[in-house]
């Protein structure tokens, strides 16, 4: 849950805020990851067994969008994960990610929001601040050795994460486990 909250993945409370959930979506090129996802929350039990399907929306522009969507069932045990990172309904990296950033989790925030770019990778954080990022490097090189810097996205107060160069075969090591065939391409 973590890694996919660092990405595109957002927690609702439910039920009349008794419950949680969490909505997962991608665009339909990335439609493998999704369905991995889905089938590894469903096997844990936290989501209906039925494949997602690619629907559209209109997007920016009139453009043609095409998304798979899938969502958990809501659990008063997930309560604790949103509050971690939701704070007056925005939702913000929590004091905690380090606990929580593991191998996999990191390699579900690569599959979410990871792009390759040169020799390094970028994560696209453009919804969290400045400050969020730097602590996003610090526990990238706290927990993983991870060579990391902030970078301007190009408009005012967005940023991405930069893992440089130097720092990609110990990344590969990391999460190739859990990478899945069709998300490879981010590391290569």
């Amino acid at each position: 849950m973590f890694g996919s909250l660092l990405g595109d993945a957002h927690a609702e409370k439910r039920l009349a805020g008794v419950g949680t959930r969490f909505t997962f979506y991608q665009e339909d090129s990335h439609v493998e990851y999704l369905l991995y996802l889905h089938r590894y929350l469903s096997e844990l039990g936290y989501c209906n067994t039925k494949i997602p399907v690619i629907t559209k929306r209109l997007g920016t522009k009139g453009k043609l969008r095409k998304i798979v969507r899938f969502s958990t069932w809501t659990y008063t045990s997930f309560n604790w994960i949103r509050d971690e990172w939701y704070k007056d309904g925005i939702k913000r990296v929590p004091v905690s990610i380090g606990d929580y950033l593991t191998p996999l989790a990191l390699a579900v925030w690569i599959m979410d929001d990871g792009s390759k770019v040169s020799k390094g990778l970028k994560f696209s954080t453009n919804s969290f601040t400045y400050n969020e990022c730097l602590k996003l490097v610090e526990v990238l090189n706290d927990n993983f050795s991870l060579k990391a810097s902030v970078h301007s996205a190009g408009s005012a107060n967005q940023y991405i994460i930069y893992i440089w160069k130097e720092s990609m075969d110990n990344l590969k090591n990391i999460v190739s486990p859990y990478i899945i065939p069709e998300m490879k391409y981010k590391l290569n």
